[in-house]
């Protein structure tokens, strides 16, 4: 059977509610994981989502700021909303569904961004995102014969040399600074997680998943930045079909600054 999930950083889920209507009509994935949804949990659109068929939604929000949600077709089991570094943020929801014949571990994540002066001692935000990227080390891709694990999310972190415009011009600048992707790739290995996105492309390839808002022409400059990941624990490699960035969704009308991956597995 085929089962697509995808995750897209929507920055204000009620703001932008008639960008995840058109999509979800459009693409109709499995479940869709939004993240930065600014949204208090008494006051989250459910009824749009409903009508769209989608009647199983977990949801992680607070006033203003953070929140995830994961909306999906197929009934979940909310397993945690962990908190991170003792602060109270909504950056974090996992849940259980069953895809096939296997019980899926899915988790939805928001890391923090990190503020702007990338170092540790005088900026709070960014000693806040290295000690988060820390303790996500002990969320780890649990696997079994009958059971496997996801991980996706806007995880604030291009990796990679050409998950950047410029590697160079980058490397002091939030999102790319050495520190940041040496402890996010240990962080992943740590928890014998797979990036899914790499997987089977090669690493000189370009992938973005952002553009900034202060660009004055996001899709002529192209100074993107992959953000957004898909990961899973190693048995489902075997089942995972491709993805899709849904690049034109930039340009919708009033768009966030991420767009939509959407991931195919084959179960």
């Amino acid at each position: 059977m085929s089962f697509t999930l995808a995750t897209w950083n929507i920055n204000s889920v009620r703001l932008r509610m008639p960008l995840v209507e058109h999509f979800l009509e459009r693409y109709q994935p499995d479940v869709l994981c939004l993240q930065e949804t600014k949204c208090p949990d008494d006051l989250f659109p459910f009824k749009p989502l409903h009508r769209l068929g989608y009647g199983h939604i977990a949801i992680h929000g607070q006033k203003g700021y953070h929140g995830v949600a994961t909306i999906s077709r197929r009934p979940l089991e909310i397993v945690e909303k962990r908190r991170f570094c003792e602060i109270d943020d909504s950056r974090h929801l996992s849940v259980k569904l069953e895809a096939g014949s296997r019980q899926i571990l899915l988790h939805n994540f928001y890391v923090p961004a990190g503020g702007d002066e990338p170092d540790p001692e005088i900026n709070v935000k960014f000693r806040h995102k290295l000690d988060f990227v820390e303790e996500m080390r002990a969320i780890r891709a649990e696997q079994d014969d009958a059971s496997a694990s996801i991980l996706v999310g806007d995880l604030n972190i291009a990796p990679l040399e050409h998950d950047v415009w410029s590697h160079k011009q980058l490397l002091k600048v939030v999102s790319h600074t050495p520190v940041e992707t040496t402890n996010f790739e240990a962080m992943r290995e740590a928890g014998e997680w797979v990036d899914l996105m790499r997987h089977n492309v090669p690493d000189e390839q370009k992938i973005y998943t952002w553009w900034s808002y202060r660009a004055r022409d996001w899709d002529v400059s192209d100074r993107g930045r992959r953000l957004d990941h898909v990961w899973s624990s190693s048995n489902l490699v075997p089942h995972f079909s491709g993805y899709e960035i849904l690049r034109e969704a930039r340009g919708w009308e009033r768009p966030s600054d991420h767009v939509p991956v959407i991931a195919r597995f084959d179960l």
